[in-house]
């Protein structure tokens, strides 16, 4: 395998040194031989699409691979090399001197113990903390440092906690040995934006207080280049550019890094069409031997494919791995200054007097413990006009998801009106047969998860055609036709009818359960976090087909999300929801760019910049 060129830093003893770092699994190549360095005190992101093999480079620094899957190369840290220690010793350095963060909380904290006890079991063997009541004072000390000044946290199971709290216990919990270096995998991709803003600024005041370093494993490059010293970019396991942040933002050298940085929505502005990076990460087996990201580059030339370009220096600092670098630069220059031109945004017109949807004054109740009663909706009321996109906005536990749920007859309101195309529907099942049929076809929803709305057994022919046989009977030929229709509608190959979800990625999968929705021919799409849970390119290309679709179809959205940057690109108006209620409204522009409610204002300052 092809060695990447070595970087190296201004520090001459870095913390951590790796080279030649190669995994495989079952015979094929995961990454081919990455060099990176980090110094004490230094935060480095290695940003890159899923499949690009970052995550399991963070487990091969820390000795965390798969059992199947293998690594080779040279780790050293503080001068010890980490690949040649037994892994009795490695344990001393794991959790002690080096510790790692994992994406979901919940795979880091063990269900059936309390979240103190995870903070308590990283402090047994120290002699100081044998007292039960020295042990609990630092438990929660320890606690306090990430945020949670509640004693009743240290008692409660990992289930009764919020996400962003989970996060802060396994924060704890991963801190709690003083590591000299954190590896942060997705902290906070999972998170709403102002939650993943606390976490990240917890993170560096911790870093600060200690000296300690840090790696942060990310998709999201807004949060790489607010958080980091220095970027990695990371494709098909190779590594194709490393920098400052603030050169790589300011003037990104290969393709691939330009490609991330035009399909991130920008939160400043709204952009005609967001710039897609077309196709899928490839397995580095298949792009051995030649620039990996030639498939899916506008700019590959024969040569790109003649042999794998080295990672060089190309500037003081600046390491890239394009051999068409010069060549290009200016054309590159040129697509990124027409890409973030801002787009004509029409003054959003009042609502209309028959609007498709409206709800009012919907209240819904659940019952809690103890009898209680808990409100999760106060009297929301929306309307959505044809051909309308709105978007609704709030963190996690705002309602969004609730509402949602309730306009498509999920949930049954407690109390309000719902009409839809001017048919009443507060109540699904006391509506008659004719009605509620009408109402299914006209409003449908898009999950955030694709692949837990998708039967894994069944192909994505036979999920269309279930849907087609909702609205009448077709013959064979008509129903063949209407799903290819579909795809095409959701720029898939009529191939793809016979594949199932797990042959499918996470954007195709979208598409399928878009191109499932689209089925019955409905005039409202309730889009819940369609795009959470998605890379950055694949987002903007989700993006950019919901665009498409509402053109063609006259489709109307009601878009539910907490990032405000993602529905900046495709909402008209927005409605901003807090612990069930509406506390601003008004044109997407307006509210964004002149928020009036302390909520809405934390909100757009949590984005990261």
């Amino acid at each position: 395998m092809t060695a990447i060129a070595s970087v190296t830093t201004s520090q001459p003893l870095p913390l951590l040194r790796v080279r030649d770092l190669t995994i495989s699994a079952g015979g094929h190549a995961i990454t081919t031989g990455t060099n990176l360095e980090l110094a004490r005190g230094e935060t480095i992101a290695i940003v890159g699409e899923s499949g690009s093999g970052k995550s399991l480079t963070a487990k091969a620094i820390a000795r965390l691979l798969p059992p199947a899957v293998t690594a080779a190369g040279s780790i050293s840290y503080d001068g010890q090399d980490l690949m040649a220690l037994p892994e009795r010793e490695m344990r001393q350095i794991r959790g002690r001197r080096l510790s790692m963060m994992l994406q979901d909380p919940f795979t880091m904290l063990n269900p059936l113990m309390k979240s103190g006890l995870h903070i308590a079991e990283m402090l047994r063997d120290r002699p100081e903390f044998r007292d039960r009541t020295a042990m609990n004072a630092e438990v929660a000390r320890r606690l306090g440092e990430v945020g949670i000044t509640d004693p009743d946290v240290a008692e409660r199971m990992p289930f009764q906690l919020s996400g962003g709290m989970s996060q802060r216990v396994a924060m704890a919990a991963a801190l709690a040995r003083d590591p000299e270096l954190l590896i942060a995998d997705e902290p906070s991709t999972a998170l709403d934006v102002t939650t993943q803003a606390e976490i990240i600024a917890l993170l560096k005041r911790v870093q600060k207080k200690r000296g300690m370093s840090l790696i942060l494993i990310t998709h999201n490059l807004r949060l790489a280049f607010s958080t980091c010293d220095r970027i990695y970019v990371m494709y098909a396991g190779s590594l194709l550019e490393v920098g400052s942040a603030r050169a790589v933002e300011d003037d990104p050298f290969h393709p691939y890094t330009l490609g991330l940085l035009l399909s991130e929505p920008p939160a400043e502005k709204r952009v005609a069409r967001l710039i897609a990076i077309r196709g899928q990460v490839p397995r580095a087996d298949e792009v051995a031997g030649r620039c990996t990201f030639a498939d899916r580059c506008d700019w590959a030339k024969d040569k790109c494919r003649a042999g794998m370009p080295p990672l060089i220096e190309q500037a003081p600092g600046r390491f890239g791995a394009c051999i068409r670098r010069n060549e290009i630069a200016a054309e590159m220059r040129d697509l990124r200054g027409a890409a973030l031109e801002t787009a004509t945004v029409a003054l959003s017109a009042p609502p209309s007097d028959k609007p498709l949807l409206r709800a009012a004054n919907i209240v819904k109740e659940y019952s809690g413990r103890s009898g209680t009663v808990v409100r999760a909706l106060k009297g929301v009321s929306i309307e959505i006009g044809p051909g309308e996109s709105v978007g609704l906005v709030g963190e996690s536990g705002s309602g969004k998801t609730t509402l949602g749920r309730t306009l498509v007859g999920l949930e049954t309101p407690t109390s309000g009106a719902i009409e839809i195309a001017g048919i009443g529907a507060s109540k699904f099942s006391a509506m008659s047969a004719v009605d509620r049929t009408a109402t299914r076809r006209t409003i449908q929803m898009v999950f955030q998860d694709p692949y837990s709305t998708l039967n894994p057994r069944h192909s994505v022919r036979r999920s269309l055609t279930e849907a087609l046989r909702t609205i009448g009977r077709f013959t064979k030929a008509e129903r063949d036709a209407r799903v290819a229709e579909l795809l095409r509608e959701v720029s898939l190959p009529e191939s793809y009818a016979e594949r199932r979800p797990s042959s499918l990625s996470g954007g195709e999968r979208q598409r399928v359960s878009i191109a499932r929705s689209l089925a019955v021919n409905p005039k409202i799409l309730v889009c819940d976090e369609p795009v959470s849970a998605l890379d950055v390119s694949v987002q903007a290309q989700i993006l950019n087909l919901f665009k498409r679709l509402q053109q063609e179809l006259g489709l109307s959205y009601l878009f539910i999300t907490h990032d405000l940057a993602v529905v900046r690109q495709v909402a008209d108006r927005i409605y901003v929801l807090y612990l069930g209620e509406i506390v601003e409204q008004g044109s997407a522009e307006e509210v964004i760019a002149r928020p009036k409610h302390p909520y809405t204002q934390r909100l757009i300052s949590s984005i990261p910049r």
